[in-house]
């Protein structure tokens, strides 16, 4: 058994003081506030629980910062988009192995406990070989991430793609997707092989990655496959995507989720930017979470979320790291509050009267990304012991209490306050930095080097 004593710490009833918690097999069996702390007692400052990254294509850390140069005229007439960083991404991925998926993931997975985050809904597409052949083993990246996950010391909710198609109504894929494609079939064989990869408090959901990408018949067929756990689907992310939803269905992605798909609170909608008046009240009503991933969306020039009108609906959000171009919990937090200071021209748009903005988003992005990957969030007996503990004498925290320490870390200190995090009772980070910190970045980098080298 583990003992820890806090100074301060976020409970579900609000924050308390002296705070007493008792941890084994990664679950809390007793918090007590308001107590002293007894012999061999780890004591520590502030706790605040750890929080779900509901949405990261690891791989893609890899990349990051290897797509910020303006396309030459002679391609897509000059200008940079979604699609053109997606031309990036699959001439990347054609390099990667699954021992360079293992390494890029481990620096990823690092990163995210580094900043806060304490378990990854893994959006797990990158499932064939370079050529589109399947591996012998057909869990073979699968396991590549569960060991980058046991290595770091993350919980994992484990989500693998299907993917079929290129675009709407079952066109056939493209060459550069051919790493993730499936039939029916053997997506069947991927999610037998995937189960048993599973460690202990670890989660599997499924994926149907889009509606461009899977069929009606298809996204049906893997609801009846997979009848528990999270369901996760990409919706609404670019505008070119909800013009092409409604030349072939009439609909708009979110739109026909909704009236065909039974949408509710198994469910995540990663992204759902761009949407309607009523769709984001229907999507709230659902009790779907939105995934938002708003330092992706911003770097992918996506767009902005309606978070004012969602949140004041009572919907449930996510955040994400997606791309992982940048990892920051706090900066993911600042980013969905500050695109709305933008498109509003106000400021703290997402606080109720009176009340803290850091605090509206750091409890929704905890309840609807503990929703989202499959467990009960919170400092709380029965809840996985997932703690951030913050150094109250960081800058931003200095002689702050109660909600002002979410302020601070989220506008102010970021992952710079962050003294120690636990995942599942397991000590991750010390002072600040990764236990495996060394290990990991050195591996991550003669991986980069080799991948750059070719």
């Amino acid at each position: 058994m583990t003992a820890l004593w806090f100074e301060t710490a976020l409970l579900p009833t609000g924050w308390a003081e002296r705070v007493r918690m008792e941890i084994a097999d990664g679950m809390f069996l007793v918090v007590k506030s308001g107590v002293n702390p007894e012999p061999g007692d780890a004591r520590h400052g502030i706790a605040i629980p750890g929080l779900c990254n509901v949405h990261s294509h690891a791989f893609q850390r890899g990349m990051a910062g290897l797509s910020e140069h303006r396309g030459a005229p002679e391609t897509n007439g000059g200008d940079d988009d979604f699609w053109s960083w997606r031309e990036v991404m699959y001439r990347f991925l054609d390099r990667l192995h699954p021992e360079d998926i293992e390494a890029i993931t481990g620096l990823a997975y690092a990163e995210m406990l580094q900043s806060g985050y304490t378990r990854v809904g893994e959006f797990h597409y990158l499932h064939n070989a370079p050529d589109g052949s399947r591996y012998d083993d057909p869990a073979e990246t699968a396991t590549r991430v569960v060991a980058a996950a046991e290595t770091t010391g993350i919980g994992l909710t484990l989500l693998p793609v299907f993917y079929a198609h290129s675009d709407f109504g079952g066109m056939p894929p493209k060459p550069g997707q051919c790493r993730f494609l499936s039939d029916l079939d053997g997506f069947a064989v991927l999610l037998s092989a995937s189960a048993p990869l599973l460690r202990e408090g670890d989660i599997m959901g499924v994926a149907p990655h889009s509606l461009r990408a899977v069929t009606a018949d298809e996204l049906a067929a893997l609801l009846v496959m997979r009848q528990d756990g999270p369901v996760h689907i990409h919706a609404a992310e670019q505008v070119k995507e909800v013009e092409a939803s409604i030349a072939w269905s009439g609909a708009r992605p979110v739109e026909w989720l909704l009236d065909h798909a039974k949408v509710d609170a198994r469910w995540c909608l990663i992204h759902a930017t761009h949407l309607t008046e009523a769709e984001t009240d229907a999507l709230a009503r659902s009790g779907a979470v939105a995934g938002l991933c708003p330092v992706t969306e911003a770097n992918l020039g996506d767009g902005i979320f309606p978070a004012e009108r969602y949140l004041a609906a009572g919907g449930a959000i996510g955040t994400g790291t997606d791309s992982n171009i940048l990892i920051d919990a706090a900066g993911e937090l600042r980013m969905i509050e500050y695109s709305q200071r933008l498109a509003h021209r106000a400021r703290n748009v997402l606080a109720t009267p009176g009340t803290s903005t850091g605090a509206r988003l750091f409890r929704a992005a905890l309840d609807g990304g503990a929703q989202a990957l499959g467990i009960a969030p919170g400092i709380v007996a029965g809840a996985p012991a997932d703690i951030v503990a913050l150094d109250p004498a960081h800058d931003a925290l200095v002689e702050r209490k109660g909600d002002l320490l979410l302020d601070g870390w989220i506008f102010a200190g970021g992952a710079a306050c962050i003294d120690s995090v636990w995942s599942g009772g397991r000590r991750t980070v010390a002072d600040g930095r990764h236990v495996r910190a060394d290990e990991i970045a050195a591996r991550y980098r003669r991986t980069i080097a080799k991948l750059l080298a070719t």
